[in-house]
C-alpha cells in the first residue's frame, strides 16, 4: 500500500520536505523490547536488463558459456563522484588500518557528503544503530538525511523504494537480517521490478538496504540468519557480501552508486574483530566480480563473507599437514555471481568445494555447484561439493555443531582429494 502510493506521497521527498513527523523517533525502546539483544556495551555488540537489472552478466560463446563481468552505473553518475578526492600517496592510495565497522561509516559518510540527495534511515540509526555503525552521521548531516523511523521493517523499504523512484539515494538498515523478511514484497515485488514493469521509464536505482547477518556466537533463531539465499532468486536486484573492513567499504560505496537497488549482507561477527588496512578517501570494488584470496593448484574453495575466513584456515591446514594446495575465492557479489573467474579456477583444480553458513539445501552453493559442473564438466577429477549449515531452524547452544566449521572443510577436503 505505502509504495504503491509511493511516488505520489513521496514528491515532497523530491522538494526535501521528509515528513519526519511520521517517522518517529521512539524505536529504540521498542526495537529492544522485540529484538532482547541490544548490545549494552561495545563488547557486546562484537540478472539482466530484461529482466530489470541493468548491468547484468552477458554471455559468451565458445566452448563452455561464461557469464561476464556485471557493467556498474558509475559511468552516468560520475559528475558527483568527482566531487570527492581520494587521499593519493603517489600512485598508491593512503590507508588505515580499522575494523569492519567503521569501514562501514566511513563509506557512508562519503556517499553523503557527495550527493546531497542520499538519505540513511532505520530503527535507531539516528544515534548510531545496535552495531555504531551510522556513529556521527547525524551530528555531520543533519536530521533531515540520517533519521529513526518506526520498528516498522515493510514501512522502512516501501518508504525507500518511493524515495528512489522520485531521485533519492536511499540507504536503509534493517537492524538484523533475520527481520527483513517482513519487507520481503516491498524489495521483491516493488523494488526489484521496478524499472521492468515501467519498461525502464523509472526505477528504484540508487536503493541500497544494508543488514547485519550471519552467526555471532549467542544470536539463536532471530539473531543469526544468513538469508542471502532468498534474494538469490529475484531478478533485478544485486546482492553483496563483504568478507572484510577493505572489501566492505569498497563494495557498499560501489553498491550505493549502482543503478540497481542492492541488499547489502554484513556479517556482524566481523563488525569489530575483522581489521585491515583500508584505502582512505573515495575507494571502490567492483560488483560482480569475485576475488582470488589465495592461489592453488589442486582444489578450489568457494565462500563470501564470515566463511572465507574459515576457508582460508582450512587451506593453510591441509596445506602445511597434507601438502594439499588450495586455491580460495571470495565471491563477494551473490548476485550476480562471476561464474568465469570459478570456471577458470575449477578448471584448473579439477575440483571444488563451496561453503556457507545458510542451510544447504537451495542454497547458493547449489547454484553455484549446478553451474559449474556443467562449465567444468570436462575438467573435473571429483564431484563438486558443499559444506554449509544444516537443515534445521538456527540453534543456540547447538551452534558450533550447526555451522560449517574448519574441521569439516578440511576432512571435505580429504575426501575430494581422495575420489
Amino acid at each position: 500500500m505505502l509504495v504503491r502510493s509511493g511516488v505520489n506521497a513521496l514528491g515532497k521527498v523530491a522538494e526535501g520536505r521528509l515528513g519526519l513527523a511520521v517517522l518517529a523517533s521512539s524505536a529504540a525502546a521498542a526495537t529492544a523490547a522485540r529484538n532482547g539483544l541490544v548490545p549494552e556495551s561495545e563488547e557486546a555488540a562484537s540478472l539482466h536488463t530484461a529482466a530489470g537489472l541493468v548491468g547484468g552478466p552477458t554471455t559468451t560463446e565458445g566452448g563452455a558459456r561464461r557469464s561476464g563481468q556485471a557493467a556498474s552505473g558509475a559511468a552516468e553518475q560520475s559528475q558527483w563522484r568527482k566531487a570527492y578526492s581520494s587521499s593519493v600517496v603517489g600512485e598508491q592510495q593512503a590507508t588505515r588500518r580499522i575494523n569492519l565497522f567503521t569501514a562501514i561509516n566511513d563509506a557512508l559518510n562519503i556517499a553523503l557528503e557527495e550527493d546531497p540527495k542520499t538519505l540513511i534511515f532505520g530503527e535507531d540509526v539516528s544515534f548510531g544503530g545496535v552495531f555504531r555503525c551510522t556513529s556521527g552521521l547525524l551530528e555531520k548531516h543533519g536530521r533531515e538525511r540520517v533519521f529513526n523511523t518506526p520498528l516498522c521493517e515493510q514501512g522502512i523499504v516501501g518508504f525507500a523504494v518511493g524515495a528512489a523512484a522520485v531521485g533519492h539515494k536511499p540507504i536503509v538498515e534493517i537492524q538484523f537480517a533475520d527481520y527483513i523478511f517482513p519487507a520481503f514484497d516491498q524489495i521483491v515485488n516493488e523494488a526489484a521490478k521496478y524499472r521492468y514493469r515501467s519498461g525502464g521509464m523509472y526505477s528504484c536505482g540508487g536503493l541500497t538496504i544494508r543488514t547485519p547477518c550471519g552467526a555471532v556466537g549467542h544470536g539463536g533463531h532471530y539473531h543469526s540468519q544468513s538469508p542471502e539465499a532468498f534474494f538469490m532468486h529475484s531478478p533485478g536486484l544485486k546482492v553483496v557480501m563483504p568478507s572484510g573492513p577493505r572489501e566492505a567499504k569498497g563494495l557498499l560505496l560501489s553498491s550505493i552508486r549502482d543503478d540497481n537497488p542492492v541488499i547489502f549482507f554484513e556479517p556482524k561477527i566481523m563488525y569489530r574483530t575483522a581489521v585491515d588496512e583500508v584505502p582512505m578517501g573515495d575507494f571502490t570494488l567492483p560488483l560482480g566480480e569475485a576475488a582470488v584470496v589465495r592461489e592453488g593448484t589442486d582444489i578450489t574453495l568457494v565462500g563470501w563473507g564470515t566463511q572465507v575466513g574459515v576457508l582460508k584456515q582450512a587451506a593453510e591446514e591441509v596445506a602445511e599437514n597434507d601438502g594439499i594446495s588450495c586455491e580460495v575465492i571470495d565471491l563477494q557479489t551473490i548476485l550476480p555471481w562471476d561464474v568465469d573467474t570459478i570456471a577458470n579456477s575449477v578448471s584448473k583444480t579439477g575440483r571444488l568445494l563451496v561453503s556457507h553458513e545458510a542451510p544447504m539445501t537451495g542454497g547458493v552453493g547449489a547454484e553455484i555447484v549446478s553451474t559449474i559442473s556443467k562449465e567444468c564438466f570436462l575438467n573435473l577429477e571429483s564431484p563438486p561439493t558443499r559444506v554449509c549449515g544444516a537443515d534445521t531452524p538456527f540453534p543456540l547452544v547447538w551452534e558450533p555443531f550447526y555451522l560449517p566449521r574448519q574441521y569439516r572443510i578440511v576432512q571435505e577436503i580429504k575426501e575430494q582429494m581422495n575420489f
